[in-house]
């Protein structure tokens, strides 16, 4: 599917989610068809339908929404090669670290207690209430009144991996 239509869609997400739909209900034929209006060419012989399907979908979300960066596709292929428990340790090691460049504006929410909280980044930090800081921990802290790993509690990090003696 290298070669692309000119124009760029312009779908909110209600829209992708119905001409999604619309492709659950194409058969082989009329989803080839639809491979070649979006294409130009002429849909691989030896694909089957849910294949054709996905590429598709896939293809009409990326139009609307734009595609994954370079970084989330070299952790995807990294993960298609996962062999052993370390190369899921070093996975995961990565996808932490991705999840620390925070951009400004930003939204973190978080339930505690029943209350969902929103923490916005901003330049420097983090708003949270109204109020500044300049850490997520302080942030978890003025939440829970305990301390807390402030990555961690908005889920940015994984739980520290501990091993224990057999």
């Amino acid at each position: 599917m290298e070669t692309r239509n000119n124009t760029r869609r312009a779908h909110g997400a209600a829209s992708v989610e119905i001409e999604v739909a619309r492709l659950r209900d194409l058969d082989l034929r009329a989803l080839r068809i639809r491979w070649q209006g979006e294409t130009g060419r002429a849909a691989p012989s030896h694909l089957p339908r849910h294949l054709l399907y996905a590429m598709l979908a896939y293809r009409i979300q990326v139009d609307a929404f734009g595609d994954i960066d370079s970084e989330s596709r070299q952790i995807l292929r990294a993960a298609a090669g996962l062999t052993g428990s370390a190369t899921i340790t070093q996975l995961t090691d990565r996808i932490d670290q991705r999840n620390q460049e925070l951009l400004t504006g930003a939204t973190l929410s978080r339930e505690w207690n029943g209350r969902d909280h929103r923490v916005i980044v901003v330049d420097g930090g983090y708003s949270f209430e109204g109020n500044p800081y300049n850490s997520l921990s302080k942030v978890a802290f003025a939440i829970t009144g305990t301390k807390w790993n402030g990555p961690r509690f908005f889920g940015l990090r994984a739980a520290s991996r501990v091993t224990r003696p057999s």
